[in-house]
Formats: structure tokens, sequence, C-alpha cells
């Protein structure tokens, strides 16, 4: 015969003397619900189950997330801001990279330049450069002969007024060599280029920019018109393709004539910078020894600067290195602030369950058990949060691509996939201390908790 008791006005037999009041917990808390299923799963072979399966920690995990879907919500969003924000800048971040070694190898990867004066520091090539002993056009004509070298272009620049036709227009005036379309690896796109003259004696000759030939013939052939560029008379003799702006220098609106009678134009015994062309497979460094012996032989000491196209990449991508790992770091602040979130949540969340661990600790439930529970919740909530993150960051990342063609924005996916790990361990370390709290609790303090 059962005896029966009364426990706060509710009947329960003596076989299960608590299972009321645990009722009236299940129905008060959905994740509760679940805790007492998961905590008596084991006894239909009529034995007392004293420890969790694995299973059952992710499905009360699950269980807990669901149940406050708003507040999971928002507190994924925390950590989908910050894994979208390091996505997208590092994307933009990469993006630049690309450009700015596209816009400087445009020009080809097998050159060497070489400017007057000594200086240990990269700069842009074109700036007035003071030194003692110029670099002059016996210089770079005789590096013509050594071996490995295909074209040699001795260089100056400057700005003049150009007329033509009543029109009148201030541009860029190169002084350049023939070898021009070989070395800068641009084309007439109509007649010729400069013929290979003697520098000093050259023919007034000039090929006209594609900018600078629409706006001063439009649409009609400049080849044999006259034109007068800082107060001399040129010939026309060809027009060069588009080849767009490279760091803010626009190479259409500009005329090319002969280097001797631009350094006259501007009065120059130096050149500005002398552009060597070696062969494909050919030693860079070696190279650049070689012309430096040259050089030096000729000049007395090591008056001039040798810069190969792998020095100026490396410079630009250690430089752009560390843009992009500034602006990752700026999105990383984002993780940060829904680490914060996260512990937050989860510190509510042991509050508010106080009765529910106070159920499973009393049902047999080990405190690593009670921990990897909340941890779980914890790590679920940035994953989910970080991989939505991702998918958004990426979708950016191809939308900016699209809509800015000049802008090759692309995923760096080794600073996403880090910021996914720096995301779960964000989880996992804000839900240590809240996890850690429930453990300790003592179970028949909790079991009276409400």
């Amino acid at each position: 015969m059962r005896s029966k008791r009364h426990d706060r006005g509710r009947t329960a037999t003596a076989d299960s003397p608590s299972l009321p009041r645990w009722r009236y917990h299940a129905r008060s808390s959905p994740s509760a619900t679940a805790a007492t299923a998961a905590a008596t799963a084991h006894r239909a072979d009529g034995t007392t189950a004293t420890l969790m399966r694995f299973a059952d920690v992710i499905h009360l995990t699950g269980s807990a997330i669901v149940a406050h879907r708003v507040r999971s919500l928002l507190t994924g969003l925390g950590i989908a801001v910050g894994i979208a924000s390091v996505v997208l800048l590092t994307a933009i971040g990469e993006g630049v990279q690309r450009f700015v070694v596209q816009e400087f190898t445009q020009f080809g990867t097998n050159l060497l330049a070489i400017s007057p004066g000594k200086t240990e520091t990269f700069g842009v090539s074109g700036a007035v450069i003071s030194n003692v002993r110029p670099l002059s056009l016996d210089d770079a004509e005789s590096l013509r002969s050594l071996p490995q070298v295909r074209a040699v272009v001795p260089f100056v620049q400057g700005n003049a007024e150009v007329e033509a036709g009543g029109l009148t227009r201030r541009t860029t005036v190169f002084g350049t060599g023939a070898a021009i379309p070989e070395v800068w690896q641009i084309q007439p796109a109509l007649g010729r280029f400069l013929p290979d003259d003697e520098p000093r004696r050259a023919r007034a000759f000039a090929v006209l920019g594609s900018k600078l030939r629409s706006e001063l013939f439009g649409t009609r052939s400049p080849l044999g018109e006259r034109i007068r560029i800082g107060g001399e008379t040129y010939r026309i003799i060809g027009s060069m393709q588009s080849k767009g702006q490279m760091l803010g220098f626009d190479l259409d609106d500009t005329v090319y004539i002969p280097v001797g009678r631009a350094m006259a134009m501007f009065d120059r015994e130096s050149l500005m910078e002398v552009d060597v062309l070696y062969r494909e497979g050919a030693d860079a460094d070696a190279l650049a020894d070689r012309i430096r012996a040259r050089l030096i032989a000729r000049h007395g000491n090591e008056d001039f600067t040798i810069i190969t196209q792998d020095q100026m990449l490396d410079v630009l991508g250690s430089v752009l290195d560390v843009l992009t790992l500034a602006v990752g770091a700026l999105g990383a602040i984002s993780l940060l602030v829904g680490g914060i979130g996260i512990l937050t949540i989860m510190t509510i969340s042991v509050n508010e369950r106080t009765a529910e661990v106070g159920l499973l600790r009393a049902l047999g439930a080990q405190r690593r058990q009670v921990i990897a529970l909340f941890l779980g919740e914890a790590v679920v909530l940035a994953g989910l949060g970080g991989a939505a993150g991702l998918l958004f960051g990426a979708a950016s990342a191809w939308l900016i691509g699209v809509s800015l063609p000049g802008l090759p924005a692309r995923v760096a996916w080794d600073y996403a996939l880090l910021a996914m790990l720096i995301a779960v361990a964000i989880g996992l370390l804000a839900g240590v201390a809240p996890a850690s709290r429930a453990a300790r609790l003592d179970p028949v303090t909790a079991l009276r908790s409400e």
C-alpha cells in the first residue's frame, strides 16, 4: 500500500516524493522541461541515470537558445557585425593592395629604375631631386651594352603650354627615347612613336596622348599637323593608346618629345630617371650590381640610386599589409563588443535558470557537464553569429567589387577564418565565468530559487 503525504498542498506518492514540484518548474521554463527529459532519459531499463549524454547537452543548449529567440538573435547579431566588419574591411584593404600593385606593374615587371642622387628611401618617379653629379644621356647610352639589357629609356618630365589649331592647353611633357612602347608597354594607336635619333640632334617630332589628342583635334587625325610646345614647333607623327591614370597622374593628357629637346626646354643638365628593361628570367640583383659597377666607373662614386621592380613591390606590399592589418584590427573591436554582449546575456541566463541547474545537479549531473551546457550555448551563439557575419561580409565585398570594378575588393579568407576562430574563442571565454558560477551553485539552494 502506498503512503501519501502533502507537500504545500500538492499530493505525491512516496516513491517520487518531489515530482510535482519539479513539474511546476518545468512548466515555468521550456529549457527546464528539456532538462527534466534529458535527466530521466535513461530510466527505461529500471536504472537511474547519473550522467548526461553528449546528445543531451546539445539538446539542452538548443532548447535554451530557441526558448529565448529574440535575445539569442540580438546576441548573435553583435558577433555577426564584428565578423562582417573584419571581412569587409580586410577585403577593401586587399582590394586597395591589388589596385596599387596593378598600377605599378602596368608598365611591366622586368624593370630597373636608376635615379640621380644617393638615397635609401623609395620615392615617386619624376620627383625633382637635387644632386651634385648629373645622370647624363651618355650614362644611359653606356648601359645598352650590358648583358641581359633589352632596352634603355632616359626620361625627363615637365609641364608646358601646347598650342594647335587655335586651341591652347597646359599639359605634361615627357622627354623620352624611342623604346617607350617596349619598356612601358604602351603602343601607338595612330601613326608611330618617336624615331631612334641621336638624343642631342633629334628631330622635332611629337606624339600625343589620347586625351590631349581629343582635346586639341577632336575626331580628326592629327598626323602631320604642327603643334607648339613650350614655344617650339613640333610635327605630330603619332598618338598613343589610352593608358589611364597611375596614382593620380593622367598618362593620357601628355605629349612625348625627344629627351634631348625636353632637357633643353626645361633647362636641365640631368635626367630624372633611366628605365632599364631586362630579359625575362634574368637575375635583377645581378644586373643591378653590373649597372652599379658601370656607373661608379663613370662617376667615381655611387651618387645614384637603383631600384628594382621587386624592391618597389616589396615596399608597397609591406605598407599595404600593415594597412590591411590595421583595418582588420578596427573590425576586431566590434568582435570585442560582441563578446561583452555574450558575457552579459550568459550571466542573465544563469540567473534565470538557477532552478534548472539545481534540478540537473540533484539528478546527478556533474559540474563539468553544467559548465559544458552553458559554454556550449555561448559557443553556439558566437558560431552562428560568426557564420552569418562571414556570409554577409563576403556578399558585401562581392557587391563592392561589382559596383566598383576599379577597386577589386577581394575577401582575405585567412583574416576571415581567423576572425571566425576568434569569435568562437570569444564566445568560449565569455561563457567561462557564467558557466563556472552555475556549476558552483549548491543544488539545494538552487532548487529553492524561483
